[in-house]
């Protein structure tokens, strides 16, 4: 490996290293607040009316996605920037599109469940394929967490839920709950992974800040 690689692989693993470091515990609030959102759909989904549940679940969505607007701008440094921007907003379109009209009902439910479920798919999944390129560890729980949204519009488009809202309240506490896990593990890999190369990204520092000034690139 010529000198230009060595300190390229340094820079871009420190570069890994400071950006998990800095949003771990970010991703990890992210992914509890998701969990505690999944878990008040999947309680009390069952004990509401069809516009009732439409209200509930689109103010679910919409803190869900301001929630994970928030951590997509507050680590534009990390991998996959865009996709998780991109799947925020489609979660609060979601929200605002099911609060515009709730008296629908069941009927509008479906319809940007059936929309939000693909798109969120589509969108995890190119973020776990970018996390992948960059290496990234925990890429494969959001891959999952993408063919899992795709699983449950298949399901409503099948009719397996039928018209009853809340079933479909309870596919959306599953897919919340099974984001916010994904997440939580997602940023505790990085953050293992980052404690890993932490001290050889140190022992690089040392050895070049000792080598002559000559051996280094303009």
């Amino acid at each position: 490996m010529s000198i230009d690689q060595s300190i390229s692989a340094v820079d871009s693993a420190a570069l890994f290293e400071k950006s998990i470091s800095d949003h771990w515990r970010l991703f990890q609030a992210e992914g509890i607040i998701l969990i505690l959102l999944g878990l008040t759909a999947i309680i009390i989904s069952p004990l509401l009316t069809a516009h009732a549940a439409t209200i509930v679940l689109g103010w679910l969505f919409l803190i869900g996605g301001a929630t994970g607007l928030l951590s997509a701008f507050e680590t534009q440094q990390a991998p996959g920037f865009g996709w998780s921007l991109l799947s925020a907003v489609a979660a609060m379109l979601a929200g605002g599109v099911l609060l515009w009209n709730p008296w629908q009902g069941s009927p509008t439910l479906s319809y940007v469940l059936i929309a939000f479920f693909n798109v969120d798919g589509i969108l995890l999944m190119m973020l776990a394929l970018q996390l992948r390129l960059e290496a990234t560890p925990g890429w494969l729980w959001i891959m999952i967490s993408g063919a899992l949204d795709v699983v449950l519009a298949a399901i409503i488009i099948a009719g397996a839920t039928g018209t009853v809202a809340w079933t479909m309240g309870l596919l959306v506490g599953i897919d919340l709950v099974w984001g916010g896990v994904s997440l939580i593990i997602m940023a505790h890999a990085a953050r293992d992974a980052a404690d890993l190369i932490r001290p050889v990204i140190t022992r690089e520092g040392v050895r070049r800040a000792q080598q002559p000034a000559h051996c280094f690139p303009p």
